[in-house]
């Protein structure tokens, strides 16, 4: 058997290992000089790039949001101002969980839990940088609540802020408007850029119609941070040179309104669910804007829980709904002088021509009898007799002569049935019908027709036709200033937050409102004068003891429809939402008129005299007499009773 061993080659290894070190050097220098590359290219090449992407990391750009700008009356009285304030913010980026973190919130009480969906909502649709409030307005409570357990949240702080406050509360709501936490659909509106660190936007009225005026331009600030994000005056031994940029506050508005007659007009009104607008013949400037109920502005600036708002959205008496501005009436009587001057511009009737009025109007073929809101009837009345006693016959026959369309093309002179222009958003057009409307409102061929009868009830603003209150009160001031119209403003001067300077917005005439003879005016407003000063007027009670000249109409719009052979009951026999509206207007002094009152009650317990021409009274009063002539007519001043005098409703 034989055998064979191997016999070790050394060379061969020998020469294998060298080889396999001259490989791996080469590898190592390869190596090392790719990072020595690398290095040259990071620390020489690219230094300045790194350098400043160092310093994003370690410092924080924070936006500064603007001032609001102020909101003043005509004589530069407060309406809207700032306050300071703290809120809760959430940065979405500094945060883990941010479902524990809103649940942890709700368990001291600081997030209501009913929305903490909302919340999520609105932190998951802003930038991950943003910081997105989650509680405004602390309390000092709320504050110590935090401020002790600040370590368990971290990316939520605390922020100083100034935030809207309103000194009056609910007085001018509707007019002013208010601020509210930026939604969904302001999102869609707003440049979200200029609104970094902003949390409110105007909602409604003069803070929604100016926010580009109010809001101003945001400013910015860097801050030294430390890697929890947090800000710190240094980092080790080091400092840094810190850039700021000062943000521009807004624009301070001048509004028309007068305070104090626009309190006086919502004291007037308390308890009701009414409206007051009283214009400037001379301008369009909006003196009060009224809307009652109202609600508390600043409400909606601290920020509502869900169960207050729904409070405020489902209580019947609708405090959030601006009837100036949307509430639709049928007009009543108070569009008579119009009607008076279409048949003066028509030929329809001389002013001296006289009409017998037997408490009921009859036309030819026609059984259905339209009673006056008197039983027995007026007598008779020329034109400006039937304005003062407000008498229904005179003018179911001049509107039945007339027809729809030349009414509907005369009383759109006045601003009837379209909005008027001013200069906040939500307006209604209101009606004013005519046979062209009718037949492209309804589908029924039957329905697009226009009867007689249905021209019969527009003379006296009842059937199709209704106005705003914004509307009843412009058509007024065009009647006092005999036909010079000037669209309504709230906003009468802007004043520059960078230049201090006020600049006054000029009044924006509109189409005067004509009439072939110059002396037809005098007819109509002399039966408004009627009104108020004849020992038959219809107002002649409210009117009574005025220091000026008072010209007025009253009316009476009906909420359900009588039978011709029901019994007409008086307000007190009904139940409240059955009741008839009281509606007003007037406008003084008759001869140089200073201003235009609309006044409309919703289901009054008195008709347009006996209810709605007492408050046009205090507004004028307020707003044309001195304080010392206000306190003696206060002094002189006799209860109004609550009810008109038997069988008088308008």
């Amino acid at each position: 058997m034989s055998s064979s061993s191997r016999i070790k080659d050394h060379h061969t290894e020998q020469r294998l290992f060298e080889q396999r070190a001259i490989v791996a050097a080469i590898l190592m220098v390869v190596a090392l000089g790719a990072v020595i590359i690398r290095l040259v290219w990071l620390q020489v090449v690219q230094y300045d790039y790194f350098v400043e992407l160092s310093q994003g990391n370690r410092i924080k750009i924070e936006p500064i949001p603007p001032n609001r700008g102020l909101i003043l009356d005509r004589n530069g009285l407060p309406l809207a101002t700032n306050a300071p304030s703290y809120q809760l913010e959430l940065t979405r980026e500094q945060v883990e969980d941010i479902d524990a973190t809103l649940a942890g919130l709700s368990q001291l009480g600081l997030v209501a839990t009913a929305d903490i969906v909302e919340l999520k909502k609105d932190i998951r649709s802003r930038r991950s940088f943003d910081a997105v409030p989650v509680k405004l307005q602390l309390t000092e409570e709320e504050l110590a609540i935090f401020a002790a357990r600040r370590h368990q949240f971290p990316g939520v702080e605390i922020r100083p802020r100034l935030t809207r406050y309103y000194p009056l509360a609910d007085t001018g709501v509707h007019a002013i408007g208010y601020v509210g936490a930026i939604s969904e659909d302001d999102k869609k509106r707003l440049n979200l850029d200029e609104y970094a660190g902003t949390t409110l936007t105007g909602k409604s009225g003069v803070e929604r119609a100016y926010e580009d005026q109010l809001h101003g331009r945001t400013g910015y600030q860097q801050l030294l941070v430390n890697a929890q994000g947090r800000s710190v005056e240094r980092i080790g031994t080091e400092t840094a040179t810190l850039e700021r940029q000062e943000p521009l506050a807004g624009n301070d508005l001048y509004l028309t309104i007068d305070q104090r007659v626009q309190r006086a007009a919502e004291e007037a009104l308390r308890g009701q669910r009414a409206s007051v607008v009283a214009i400037d013949p001379n301008n369009g400037d909006v003196i009060a804007f009224v809307s009652t109920p109202g609600f508390d502005p600043n409400l909606f600036a601290r920020g509502l829980t869900r169960p207050e708002y729904l409070a405020l959205t489902e209580d019947p008496r609708r405090p959030m709904y601006d009837r100036a501005l949307r509430g639709v009436y049928p007009p009543g009587s108070t569009v008579k002088p119009l009607m008076a001057l279409a048949a003066l511009e028509y030929g329809i009737v001389g002013p001296h021509e006289t009409r017998f009025c037997r408490g009921q109007y009859r036309m030819p073929g026609v059984r259905r009898p339209w009673r006056d809101w008197k039983p027995g009837g007026h007598g008779s009345v020329d034109m400006r007799k039937a304005l003062a006693t407000s008498c229904d016959v005179y003018f179911y026959d001049i509107a039945n002569l007339m027809g729809i369309d030349r009414i509907h093309d005369y009383l759109a002179q006045f601003g009837l049935g379209k909005a008027t222009g001013i200069d906040i958003s939500g307006e209604r057009d209101g009606l004013l019908p005519s046979t062209e409307w009718k037949r492209t409102a309804f589908k029924r061929p039957e329905a697009k027709m226009w009867f007689p009868g249905d021209t019969v009830s527009v003379g006296i603003g009842q059937g199709y036709m209704t106005a705003t209150p914004l509307q009843l009160a412009h058509a007024t001031a065009t009647l006092a200033a005999r036909g010079k119209r000037f669209k309504p403003r709230l906003v009468r001067a802007i004043r520059d937050a960078a230049t201090g300077e006020t600049r006054e917005i000029p009044p924006a005439p509109l189409p005067d409102a004509k009439t072939k003879d110059p002396g037809a005016w005098e007819y109509a407003v002399g039966g408004m004068y009627d009104v108020a000063n004849a020992s038959y007027g219809s107002a002649r009670a409210a009117a009574a003891g005025t220091l000026y000249k008072m010209a007025g109409k009253s009316g009476t719009a009906q909420v359900f429809t009588v039978a011709a052979n029901e019994r007409m009951r008086k307000a007190s026999e009904l139940a409240e939402h059955l009741r008839d509206h009281a509606l007003f207007v007037a406008f003084a002094p008759v001869d140089a008129p200073k201003l235009a009152v609309a006044v409309i009650v919703e289901n009054a317990p008195a008709g347009g005299s006996g209810f709605a021409a007492p408050i046009a009274r205090r507004v004028l009063d307020v707003y044309l007499l001195t304080p010392e002539q206000l306190a003696e007519q206060d002094a002189k001043r006799k209860p109004v009773p609550a009810l008109p005098s038997p069988g008088n409703t308008e």
